[in-house]
C-alpha cells in the first residue's frame, strides 16, 4: 500500500534527537530529558537498553516492553522523581519513535538516517566503555558510534561514582572524539527544594549541551544568595 503523501513529507523532514538510556541508576534523569525535548517540540527516537529496563523496573516498578512501549513510556514520563505517579500529565508522545535495543538494522544504526544528535542519559560505565572502544554490541552503542563518525552532537551523561582509571581514560577518549562528557552532578545554587529540582538541573544541563531551549532550572545571574529566595 502506498503511504499518504503527507506521511512521506513528514518522514523526509523529521530530524529527531536519539535518546539512549543505559543501565546506570538514574532513570528519572532520562525521563526529565525526554519531557524537556518534547516540551521544546523536538522529535525523539528512543533506545532503551536491556540493562536499563532492569534498572527502570527497580527504580519505578515499570516494566518497559517493546510490545507495549508507548503505554510503558507514558507511565514512566508521568512519574515524578519522588516516585509519585501522574505527576506530569498530558504528554504528547506522537513524535516519539521506539527502536528495540537489539535491532542493529534500525534507522539510527546508519549515518544516512538523519538525526540532530544523541543523548545518552544516564550513561553507565559499560556503555561508556563500549562507545569509546567502538564495540557496537547493541543499538545504543552502534548509534553513538555513528553519531561520532558523522560529527554530530553526542552528550554522555555518565552516572557513576567513584570512577576508576579505566573509565576516566574512556571518558577522555570520548572527549577527544568530540563528545560532551557531562557527569550527572546536580547543583544547589538554583534553589532546589525538591528532588525533582535536582533531577531537572542535570536534565537541563544535558539539554544545554545539546542546544535545546528549556526552563527546567533557574540560571545563575551573578547574584549571591539567589538560591535562598522564593522561586
Amino acid at each position: 500500500m502506498t503511504e499518504p503523501a503527507v506521511d512521506r513529507v513528514t518522514e523526509r523532514t523529521r530530524t529527531p534527537w536519539v535518546v539512549g538510556v543505559s543501565g546506570a541508576s538514574g532513570t528519572p534523569y532520562a525521563a526529565a530529558v525526554l519531557r524537556g525535548l518534547l516540551d521544546a517540540g523536538e522529535a525523539v527516537d528512543l533506545v532503551v537498553s536491556r540493562a536499563s529496563r532492569l534498572t527502570l523496573l527497580d527504580e519505578t516498578g515499570i516494566a518497559y516492553r517493546d510490545s507495549h512501549w508507548r503505554e510503558d513510556l507514558a507511565a514512566w514520563l508521568a512519574r515524578g522523581a519522588d516516585g509519585k505517579p501522574d505527576t506530569f500529565r498530558d504528554l504528547d508522545l506522537s513524535d516519539v519513535r521506539h527502536w528495540s535495543a537489539g535491532d542493529l538494522a534500525a534507522g539510527p544504526s546508519s549515518g544516512s538516517y538523519a538525526v540532530k544528535g544523541m543523548l545518552i542519559v544516564p550513561a553507565s560505565t559499560a556503555s561508556v566503555a563500549g562507545v569509546a572502544l567502538g564495540l557496537s554490541k547493541d543499538l545504543l552503542q552502534r548509534t553513538a558510534s555513528v553519531t561520532l563518525k558523522e560529527r554530530r552532537k553526542l552528550v554522555v551523561a555518565v552516572r557513576e561514582t567513584p570512577l576508576n582509571g579505566q573509565t576516566l581514560k574512556h571518558l577522555v577518549t570520548l572527549d577527544e572524539a568530540g563528545a560532551v562528557v557531562l557527569p550527572a552532578s546536580p547543583a544547589f545554587y538554583a534553589g532546589a527544594t525538591h528532588i525533582q529540582d535536582l533531577v531537572d538541573f542535570v536534565a537541563g544541563r544535558v539539554l544545554d549541551a545539546a542546544g535545546v531551549r528549556h526552563d527546567l532550572y533557574r540560571r545563575w545571574k551573578g547574584e549571591l544568595r539567589g538560591g535562598s529566595r522564593a522561586r
